[in-house]
């Protein structure tokens, strides 16, 4: 229903089940604030079955961006749609069946589903020689456990590839909640699986010190009074202590819980009406999600915990940390967090992000008692020196306003500078006439504003965008992006945003578009399928290339092949096609052709310019080997496993040719809550080892094919144990994820499939059903399968 909640102690007069108070202030100072959303802004639903397929033929396909090795696959993670029918699918990359920090990436389709962009994390191709760690999960689950002073939950270690270094490493990641320094921590954690060392840490809890004011006469949505949204999933507002939820009401003051929840509330409302009318986003999280907010903290803080937003006060203790742009500036961390790969990992990033969302959650509420600005926290005043943050200078506060390298080692909030600048230029201009205060540039230029609105959509779509290892110059290069999608290369919004980074110290990056180019770009995209295929020595394989017009016109494009295998050979029938149409691509292994796998290149090239796709051929051999060499089996070949026990095969190896030799055991693909390993590690071929597998009572039912490694000195073989943990009805559909258990406990990062679709477990929960309004802040909709 709808209710007026009055604060600054207004009297509130209530009548069954409305609330009656004051209205809004309809003065003629009040500017006109748009609230029906127009059809250039309209929020897009849920992203369309044409534009996933699109998007998932691009990710098996190793289109452009997402090019990949032999040992490569790609799963999707999650979907959003944005605005001019604009689709965001996000992949998670897995190197031999386990998964790669730091290998995510992007597509980005329209609804008629032409890929218009891929955007990948700069890793590189992943090669490790072996997926076998010396360090044990209870060894590294320890260590990850001492980086908190206390620990109240921790997820079992997981196997992964940790790709965010110098070199990718093999480490376990862990997610633990408790204490650190008398704060709230929610920690991820990577340990060096060889070694032992911490790679990398990331806490979910993000806090900001904040002083809340009151929002005057407000209008917002309430369940029977009560402070949980009807048409806003998830969102609640209660006391921190209790977890009780407020009801509208209050004394108005500063200093009540139950006035300063319905400030919040009422501000994470206008903040996602904002995200609707304004950018094209669905809820919060981008599926038609929020989260609960908690009012009553003890201490000079507010923060964002990875699942909700939690409220504290001033310094004075005189008022409540609730003021719109700071609740706007929490909720801006918990947008960034469900967006692409997740909360950036440059320093002041996030910070950034949260400043941005708080001016233009002001900005769309044009509430008259507390006008739209770019000052974060102006009613703070914790020292009596004013806003926090000035985002139009941030050298007012002695904030750096250009970016250097020296940014990503500078304290987080401080380095927001340079960002905030930039949005600032690229909504306002350097020299405003609408009585916002001139901006100074870093290489005094005169940069013309777009508006905060087209600001917003901007930064949003390459929000979108976002890949692991993101930094302000790539956000530099998917504004540009974003710009030339939502308004043309010939546009003013796309020259803006490029003189606006320039204007911060931040130029123009690889691969980055052009402005200036007038009408629609003839572009296309290209695909391969199937995307792998085995080749016999003296054989032949085909795979059709397929051509598709992803803006413009049609234009001619010329197909070739890179990376061949020594010994084999490409053609394509016909070699040019007209974009839309289709080729077969045939490989040719000689007598003599290099056995093993490899990733080759198709590269479609046209007047536009050219794309590539990967398609990866093993050769094999059926000549009687010569050498040394060994082969392994599992007896038996397959088993299943309950909960809460374990199992064992045997892992034999012979000696096929030649003489014996050393051979290193391994085994991969293990999902989340079954851990597998090989005892003993090593044999000399002919030796027989166990394969002991391990289920959890957390661990999903479903199969899963567990692959064992031999690496020996002149190669290596495998063998597949195909595990069935039972409970549950085996996987179905969606690539083979497993279907979702009523009976099962599930840990943040499991996937499942349930009704047609994949989903993403963000917390711990048993018996919460994807989907179901329960369910918001427990499973993320990464789209149908």
């Amino acid at each position: 229903m709808r209710s007026r909640s009055v604060l600054a102690a207004l009297v509130v007069i209530t009548t069954g089940a409305a609330t009656v108070a004051l209205g809004l202030d309809t003065s003629a100072g009040a500017a006109e604030q748009p609230r029906t959303p127009t059809p250039a802004t309209t929020a897009a639903g849920v992203p369309t079955p044409t534009a996933l397929a699109a998007a998932d033929r691009a990710a098996t396909s190793g289109f452009d961006a997402l090019a990949k090795g032999p040992n490569d696959a790609f799963l999707r993670r999650s979907a959003v749609s944005g605005l001019r029918g604009l689709q965001y699918i996000t992949y998670d990359r897995t190197y031999r069946g386990v998964p790669v920090v730091g290998g995510d990436a992007t597509v980005v389709v329209d609804s008629s589903g032409h890929v218009r962009d891929t955007l990948a994390a700069a890793h590189g191709r992943v090669h490790l020689s072996s997926l076998q760690p010396r360090l044990s999960a209870a060894r590294a689950g320890a260590t990850a456990r001492a980086q908190l002073d206390s620990v109240s939950t921790a997820t079992d270690p997981q196997l992964v590839v940790y790709a965010l270094t110098a070199r990718p490493r093999l480490a376990y990641e862990s997610q633990l909640l408790g204490t650190r320094d008398g704060a709230p921590s929610s920690l991820h954690v990577w340990v060096d699986a060889l070694t032992g060392k911490v790679l990398s840490t990331r806490d979910d809890v993000v806090s900001e010190a904040a002083r809340g004011y009151l929002n005057g006469s407000v209008q917002i949505d309430t369940n029977g009074g009560l402070l949980q949204d009807p048409q806003r999933a998830g969102l609640s507002c209660a006391n921190n202590s209790t977890k009780q939820t407020y009801r509208n009401g209050g004394t108005g003051t500063g200093t009540d819980l139950q006035t300063a929840c319905v400030d919040a509330y009422y501000s994470v409302q206008q903040e996602w009406n904002m995200l609707q009318s304004w950018l094209g986003r669905r809820g919060i999280d981008g599926n038609g999600r929020g989260f609960p907010l908690y009012v009553g903290l003890n201490d000079v803080n507010a923060y964002w915990d990875g699942r909700s937003g939690t409220f504290g006060h001033n310094r004075a203790n005189s008022a409540q940390a609730v003021s719109m742009d700071v609740v706007g500036h929490e909720m801006g961390h918990a947008i960034d967090q469900f967006t692409g790969a997740g909360t950036a990992s440059e320093a002041g990033l996030g910070e950034a992000t949260g400043d941005i969302f708080g001016a233009l959650t002001e900005a769309y509420a044009n509430n008259p008692s507390d006008p739209a600005d770019y000052t974060v926290g102006e009613k703070i005043n914790l020292v009596g020196n004013g806003p926090i943050r000035y985002m139009d200078n941030p050298g007012t506060n002695g904030d750096p306003s250009c970016y250097s390298s020296s940014i990503p080692s500078t304290e987080v909030h401080a380095a927001a500078g340079p960002t905030n600048h930039w949005f600032y230029l690229l909504a306002e201009g350097s020299r405003p006439a609408n009585g916002n205060p001139a901006s100074p540039t870093c290489d005094g230029s005169t940069v013309t504003g777009v508006g905060i609105q087209k600001a917003g959509q901007i930064f949003m779509a390459a929000m979108s965008m976002k890949t692991s290892g993101w930094s302000a110059p790539r956000y530099r290069g998917a504004t540009v992006r974003a710009a030339v999608n939502l308004f043309g290369a010939n546009s003013q919004e796309c020259a803006s945003t490029k003189a606006a980074w320039s204007a911060v110290s931040i130029g123009t990056q690889s691969g980055e578009p052009a402005c200036g180019t007038p009408g629609p770009s003839n572009d296309f995209s290209l695909s391969v399928s199937p995307s792998s295929g085995t080749l016999q020595q003296g054989t032949a394989v085909t795979t059709t290339v397929a051509t598709q017009v992803s803006s413009g016109n049609a234009q001619q494009v010329t197909l070739a092949a890179s990376g061949l295998p020594a010994g084999v050979t490409a053609t394509f029938s016909p070699a040019t096609v007209t974009a839309g149409q289709t080729a077969t691509l045939t490989l040719r292994a000689s007598a003599t052709a290099t056995v093993g796998s490899k990733a080759v290149t198709v590269t479609g090239s046209a007047a536009s310019g050219s794309h590539t796709a990967t398609y990866t051929v093993t050769v094999t051999t059926d000549e009687p080997p010569t050498g040394d060499d060994f082969s392994v089996s599992v007896a038996p070949a397959s088993g299943t496993v309950a909960p809460g026990s374990s199992g064992t095969a045997s892992v034999a190896t012979a000696t096929t040719s030649g003489s014996a030799q050393p051979v290193s055991l391994s085994v991969t693909g293990a999902p989340t809550g079954v851990t597998a390993s090989v005892s003993p590690s090593s044999v000399t071929s002919g030796g027989s080892a166990t394969l002991t597998v391990s289920v959890s009572s957390n661990a999903a039912a479903g199969t899963y094919p567990l692959t064992v490694t031999g690496s020996g000195t002149r190669g290596t073989h495998t063998a597949t144990y195909t595990l069935t943990v039972s409970g549950g009805t085996p996987p179905q559909g969606c690539g083979g994820v497993a279907a979702w258990s009523a009976s099962r406990g599930y840990l943040p990062g499991d996937k499942v499939s349930y009704n047609g679709h994949l989903w993403n477990s963000t917390w711990y929960s048993t018996g919460a059903e994807p989907g179901a309004p329960g369910s918001w802040a427990v499973w993320s909709d990464a789209g149908p399968c």
